[in-house]
């Protein structure tokens, strides 16, 4: 079986991925069986201050690094359970040691895959004013619907300043339902979750809309290709090294 590598870029994400892809792969292959997963993190406060001044090269060559020393641990590819890293990793310009699964790809066949027409996307600032979904999700003839700025921007300082603190307030919690009811009635069809935190916020028995949730299906298109019920993924980093 292919050795599964996580990428970890926060905590919160890291765990979730790998307690599904654990817990998912444990009931198909018998009680605490799975395929073999290693888990690399450089604590995000290394870097912060490289991405608070714009310099992705810097936080490029940590991410860099941590694949590296999961290939040396025996991976055999790759999840990062973190959307606003793929903007870096979208850039990096030397090939990464290891391929990927790129997580807006696997969430953009989710939804082609459910016959979805038009996906709200929920994220960080960096994920809805980038063209990261925009450019998955129109690839399968998908529209994209992102918050207004100001609901952005509000999202935004939840995710960071709650989310990534493991809680949510009720507040927030009321507040984001009303946001994907706002985009409900721009004609979306499901939300995207594009934050591994956001599961916090908004809980699929809350949502006005259906939810992808970003983190869970990386973790399940993981397992797929750890079980060899696909091939392994051939994007090893960088917008234009994304073969079908």
């Amino acid at each position: 079986m292919p050795h599964t590598g996580i990428l970890a870029a926060n905590p919160d994400g890291a765990a979730q991925c790998f307690l599904r892809y654990c817990r998912a792969g444990a009931a198909e292959l018998g009680s605490h069986t799975y395929p073999d997963v290693s888990l690399d993190y450089i604590g995000f406060g290394h870097h912060l201050a490289a991405w608070r001044a714009g310099d992705l090269d810097t936080v490029g060559a940590y991410l860099a690094r941590s694949v590296a020393r999961l290939a040396a641990a025996g991976a055999d590819f790759f999840v990062c359970p973190d959307n606003t890293v793929h903007l870096v990793l979208d850039e990096l310009a030397p090939e990464l040691p290891l391929p990927g699964v790129h997580i807006a790809r696997a969430v953009a066949e989710t939804a082609r895959a459910a016959d979805h027409r038009r996906v709200g996307v929920l994220g960080t600032a960096f994920v809805t004013g980038s063209a990261l979904y925009a450019t998955w999700l129109g690839a399968e003839g998908i529209e994209v619907e992102v918050p207004d700025p100001p609901d952005a921007e509000r999202l935004d300082r939840i995710i960071l300043g709650e989310l990534v603190n493991g809680a949510a307030s009720d507040a927030s919690r009321s507040w984001g339902v009303e946001v994907v009811r706002g985009l409900a009635e721009r004609g979306c069809d499901v939300v995207a979750l594009a934050s591994t935190e956001l599961p916090l916020l908004l809980a699929p028995e809350d949502s006005p809309l259906p939810v992808i949730d970003s983190t869970a299906v990386l973790a399940d298109r993981a397992l797929d290709v750890a079980l060899s019920r696909t091939p392994l993924p051939t994007w090893r980093g960088g917008r234009h090294r994304t073969a079908p």
